[in-house]
């Protein structure tokens, strides 16, 4: 792939910013299709990048009349929706800067995310979110008007909720006089804020990070790169399909569904939640699949789940992964001799394309994990089997991507510097970069901006790395995150963590052992992998905590640490684990929006459990 600098990128984005650039994929693409709606009947609505334009400056219009313009700040509170990127296009055509809040927020923290970033209006998806912005909006008199997507649902309605200073349906918003979209595109500069991103607070109090325009394009035009230069099977990007299902408040999903649709064309099918993926992809047959590694992990223990009750066709396709892996190795750096190419062809035939069907991934160009830590042994399974996975890395305060090789992957790995951005490591091992994708700073708190940003524009990651001498990047833990134990040795959570989750029975895994003699775990059971595996064994229960308690579980369980711990040495292995049964919930006190574990959280939860992998 060829080399590109900041500089270079820079030059092709020049003047650009998130309107200008919509109104060139308008002007491109207006008849394909931006958007699918899944109807309750399970059949799909399209709808036109012109369709798209017109719905969001018509709710322009409506924001417009509501007192929005240039320099204010609209908070939107939704799932991943057809409307958010009619919305959040709006907002933006007002001249003024959209900013997602997860769902899960609490009322006190809406109250302060709203007080920080000055927001004058909200826009909520119903009657529970807005009965809870209302209650915020009593904190912050200056949130002036709330609007409720779907008001036929208990929240809409002009008189609707009282000492709320005025609420207004979206639908009637939309029915406004539209905006002149070339004159709205002119009310922002590449400088001006495209959004804020809350972070999701799991190593303090959340931090609102600034993304500017620039910021946007400049990140847009590196991923464009990386993939049609990176890519052998994608050459262009507009029409390109994607299922989007994770929260628009979280950059990554932001970045990929919603920024380079507008940017380069991407057709959307938006998921309202994490947990019906799969009849969306199947449905969809996504060309292109972000997800975090909760989601990977729960196809590989589904796929297992399915093999489970035929011990013998199991061992089989465990067999043709394993000649798969090296095979594929061999082929991605173009190493692979006529007869490994053959060989992988026809386990292709005999074991893969039947499974990547079933997933609906069959026409997938590009499966990316993020967010998280993905075990290189499950990076590897998913590209023996046929499905084209890299590993991205990045955070809210370099747009998203930081590092990603999207074809010439290395397990384990979070590839190189994307194009562009230059990726250093600091005396200590801190991942460090520059380029068009680093925030100016977090909004109202120079000081922290401070702690992160040198003069020189040098972000600090805050995360420990390595780097190969091909400029491969590998990411050991959190600097915050690292585990000393009892006897000073200093462990990564996140790799023993991701270790675990390799256990086929296994969904979840947090490691403990600061301050304590040696390293131990909670894990919590994979439902379907769990069940199946327990009705092939004859075993009854009534529910997940009495299986995870079952002896025959523990033990095979406990094999299985011992199997994924070997490779590492004696003083970083899990020497204990406590069973779990019910799965901890995605977006509660154990997990975020985005699958990440609050540690903090789970130790609280769970401390007796913990106090007695040390008791015994």
């Amino acid at each position: 792939m060829t080399t590109w600098t900041d500089e270079e990128i820079s030059r092709r984005v020049e003047g650009s910013t998130v309107p200008r650039a919509f109104l060139r994929t308008l002007e491109a693409h207006g008849d394909a299709v931006a958007l699918r709606h899944r109807r309750d009947d399970g059949t799909y609505e399209d709808q036109t990048f012109a369709e798209l334009a017109d719905r969001a400056a018509r709710i322009a219009g409506g924001l417009g009349g509501l007192g929005v313009g240039p320099g204010d700040r609209v908070v939107l509170m939704m799932r991943n929706r057809v409307e958010f990127h009619a919305v959040d296009l709006a907002v933006v055509l007002c001249g003024a800067t959209p900013i997602s809040l997860y769902n899960s927020s609490s009322t006190a923290q809406i109250a302060h995310m709203v007080e920080d970033c000055g927001a004058k209006v909200a826009i909520v998806e119903d009657g529970e979110l807005f009965e809870r912005m209302a209650k915020a909006q009593g904190e912050v008199p200056r949130l002036g008007h709330v609007v409720v997507v779907d008001g036929d649902e208990g929240g809409g309605g002009e008189g609707r909720g009282a000492g709320v200073n005025g609420v207004s349906d979206l639908a009637a918003l939309a029915e406004a006089e539209p905006v002149d979209l070339a004159a709205a595109a002119e009310l922002v500069s590449p400088d001006d804020l495209a959004t804020v991103i809350y972070t999701s607070g799991t190593t303090g109090p959340s931090k609102g990070v600034m993304i500017t325009h620039r910021n946007v394009v400049w990140t847009a035009e590196s991923l464009r790169i990386a993939l049609t230069e990176g890519v052998p099977a994608i050459d262009e990007l507009a029409g390109m399909r994607l299922v989007s299902y994770l929260p628009m408040a979280h950059i990554a999903e932001r970045m990929v569904s919603h920024y380079l649709q507008l940017v380069v064309g991407f057709n959307v099918t938006p998921c309202p939640a994490l947990d019906q993926i799969t009849s969306y992809t199947t449905a969809v047959k996504p060309e292109i699949l972000f997800g975090v590694p909760r989601v990977f992990e729960k196809i590989y223990s589904g796929v297992h789940a399915v093999l489970a009750g035929d011990p013998e066709r199991r061992q089989r396709f465990d067999e043709a992964v394993e000649a798969a892996i090296p095979i594929v190795d061999a082929m991605t750096w173009d190493r692979a001799t006529d007869e490994q190419v053959e060989t992988w062809q026809f386990l292709d035939a005999v074991a893969f394309t039947q499974v990547r069907e079933l997933l609906g991934l069959d026409q997938t160009k590009a499966v990316i994990s993020g967010a998280a830590p993905l075990a290189a042994e499950l990076m590897s399974w998913f590209r023996a089997i046929g499905l084209p996975m890299s590993e991205i890395y990045g955070l809210s305060e370099t747009s998203g991507p930081m590092t990603w090789a999207p074809s010439k992957v290395r397990a384990g790995s979070v590839g190189p510097a994307i194009p562009g951005c230059e990726v250093v490591l600091a005396d200590d091992g801190e991942i460090c970069c520059r380029g068009g994708n680093v925030f100016p700073g977090y909004l109202n708190a120079p000081e922290k901006t401070d702690e992160v940003l040198d003069p020189d524009g040098l972000f600090h990651s805050g995360d420990i790395g390595e780097v190969d001498d091909d400029g491969y990047y590998r990411i050991v833990d959190r600097k915050k995150e690292l585990i000393v134990t009892a006897g000073g040795k200093n462990l990564s959570p996140s790799n023993l963590e991701a270790a675990l989750k390799l256990i086929p029975l296994v969904g979840q895994a947090i490691v403990v052992g600061d301050g304590r003699p040696f390293v131990a775990g909670l894990v919590v059971l994979d439902a379907d992998a769990a069940t199946g595996w327990a009705a092939s064994q004859g075993i009854e229960y009534a529910d997940l905590d009495e299986l995870a308690r079952h002896p025959d579980v523990v033990a095979e369980i406990e094999r299985g640490v011992d199997e994924v711990m070997a490779p590492f040495s004696n003083a970083e292995r899990v020497k204990k684990v406590h069973v779990l049964g019910e799965e901890w919930p995605v977006d509660s006190d154990l997990l975020t929006p985005t699958a990440k574990l609050k540690r903090r959280g789970i130790m609280s939860r769970f401390a007796a459990e913990i106090d007695q992998l040390y008791a015994r």
